[in-house]
């Protein structure tokens, strides 16, 4: 059948069993919202307040389903207001397809009216991205774009179509999306059977776990393959659910803002097996010096990140969830009792704990996993809080923990709860935020009240910048250049102006009355919780410094 590139669009949408677009309309993508209107029983459009918004919440509802995310834009500003959340999407690998329209075909290039370059300027910043002119072409480009985002190791596509495309019309039919296969052509019988005898010869092993554990959705293999090789778990930020924060085997976050037990156990084991994880900075701290009494065994699908930001002894590419799923079979139980009373007795000698005065960061997130019996999904925006929230909740399943790992947006994570809580609705879904970020994105709280979306926002309100001060206070004699937050605003009254519930509290007990009452409420709920300006995040390794020399609050006075 005939049908026109906006009607082509839904079509596809539809094949791709999508059900909720985030966007914002404007004019080059007008023919395509006045198709999706037709459609409005099959996809749910989510306006959002600004265009980021819509990648943001995109980017939840993938992180939060393991679907493909999608939003829209027109040309010019539209699309530059995705830029932020595509580059978000593709540091943390996050299937989304951003689709932008453009001018017409005879006005691109002249400085036309909303006019710009999207594909060109996403390009470093996407798996792949499209220019479509051709309204002939434009069916399988975004079949293809839906491919790519999805297989191997996911990640954002841009699909730009020129409005004449939008308008004209061509030959469509019908086809079911690709099969995703998981990537296993690499995974070798050599490759397994060298991993298999550094694990049977390891004494201290340990096991890191990345977010390509969660991406494959490994935890069940990750769970055998844990007690198979006898060893303790540390996670970083992208990683945490993949192996569950309950089990006695886990001992935290490992790196910058990790716990003592899991540098030190890390610094000191014999074998460190990573899996799903690319050894960022904020993990390595000083790559010269991390692990460097250990071999490196190393799973990922993606053979760049191997030997990328350390050398490591052994390595097998491909999905994860396969690799496990192939080397449990070929692997004896282990008996190491002996480094497993080692690592106990880091945890009872450094247990993760804080302040007990007043109302703190670490109490808030305690109090929330205590509240929500451990089962919401927790998303954050960036800073001290964040960290905050991978410390002190246990997370016990994948996608339960959404955050920004990689780029560190702040504003992320509103339009990410947002997202999570349509893709989970009957999930508790709970946003932790500093004032700083808040600042970011509130708009999107507009957005949260019109679709009747009843996140909980829990504002960690210092009244300053709380991580970049945390650094002014270690690192730069106190030097506090622009990271006070002055001015009081009243955020209960702002938020309620936008269709919010409001409360402002100041101590433990109206926290967990405030708490209490939110999580029953069927409207969005944000709570501005005020503490300490100098409350910080710990333990902590100085930038450079070795892991093993994370310090925390005692060992600097």
């Amino acid at each position: 059948m005939r049908l026109t590139g906006s009607q082509i669009v839904i079509e596809c949408l539809k094949e791709q069993k999508v059900d909720t677009v985030f966007g914002y309309p404007g004019g080059a993508i007008l023919n395509v919202y006045d198709e999706l209107y037709k459609h409005s029983d099959e996809i749910r459009h989510v306006l959002t307040s600004h265009e980021q918004g819509a990648s943001h919440a995109a980017d939840g509802y993938a992180r939060s389903t393991g679907k493909v995310g999608v939003c829209f834009a027109t040309s010019g500003p539209g699309a530059t207001n995705l830029v932020t959340g595509i580059a978000t999407a593709y540091m943390d690998s996050v299937p989304l397809v951003a689709i932008t329209c453009n001018v017409t075909t005879p006005l691109l290039g002249k400085d036309s009216f909303q006019e710009v370059d999207i594909a060109g300027i996403t390009m470093p910043i996407t798996k792949h991205n499209f220019i479509v002119k051709d309204v002939n072409d434009l069916a399988k480009t975004l079949r293809r774009a839906f491919t790519i985002a999805k297989k191997g190791r996911p990640g954002p596509v841009l699909v730009d179509i020129t409005k004449d495309a939008t308008a004209e019309k061509c030959e469509y039919t019908f086809e079911e999306p690709e099969e995703i296969a998981p990537i296993t052509k690499e995974i070798t019988d050599e490759s397994l059977q060298e991993a298999v005898d550094l694990i049977s010869k390891a004494k201290k092993p340990y096991v890191f776990v990345g977010g390509g554990a969660v991406i494959s959705g490994a935890h069940d293999e990750l769970r055998e393959f844990v007690e198979l090789v006898d060893a303790p778990v540390c996670d970083s930020l992208m990683g945490k659910g993949a192996f569950s924060g309950t089990d006695d085997r886990y001992t935290g976050m490992l790196g910058m803002h990790g716990t003592k037990v899991s540098n030190l156990g890390v610094s000191n084991c014999d074998l460190l097996i990573a899996i799903g994880t690319r050894f960022s900075d904020r993990v390595l701290g000083n790559p010269k010096t991390f692990a460097r009494k250990a071999k490196i065994l190393q799973f990922d699908i993606d053979p760049v990140e191997v030997n990328k930001n350390v050398v490591v002894t052994s390595h097998i590419i491909g999905d994860v969830k396969e690799v496990l799923k192939r080397i449990n079979p070929m692997l004896e139980k282990k008996d190491n009792s002996d480094w497993m009373k080692e690592i106990d007795a880091l945890k009872e000698k450094f247990p993760v704990t804080y302040k007990d005065a007043g109302l703190t960061g670490p109490y808030i997130v305690d109090t929330i996993y205590e509240q929500t019996k451990g089962d919401a999904i927790i998303t954050t925006e960036v800073g001290q809080h964040q960290m905050w929230a991978a410390q002190y909740y246990k997370y016990s399943r994948p996608r339960q923990f959404i955050t920004s790992g990689g780029l560190g947006t702040m504003g992320y994570g509103l339009g990410a709860s947002i997202g999570a809580k349509i893709g989970n609705p009957d999930k508790t879904v709970i946003n932790v935020a500093g004032d700083g970020c808040f600042r970011m994105n509130f708009n999107e709280i507009i957005t949260a009240a019109k679709e009747q979306v009843n996140i909980v926002e829990i504002i960690i309100n210092n009244s300053v910048l709380g991580m970049v001060r945390q650094w002014q206070d270690l690192f730069y004699e106190q030097r506090y250049s622009h990271t006070v937050l002055e001015g009081d605003i009243d955020y209960v009254a702002l938020v309620e102006a936008m269709g919010a519930k409001g409360y402002r509290v100041t101590t433990k007990e109206e926290f967990d009355k405030a708490l209490s009452e939110a999580l029953k409420a069927d409207v969005p709920v944000v709570i501005d919780c005020a503490i300490d300006s100098d409350d910080k995040v710990w333990p902590m390794v100085a930038p450079g410094s070795s892991i093993s020399k994370c310090f925390d609050e005692n060992d600097k006075k």
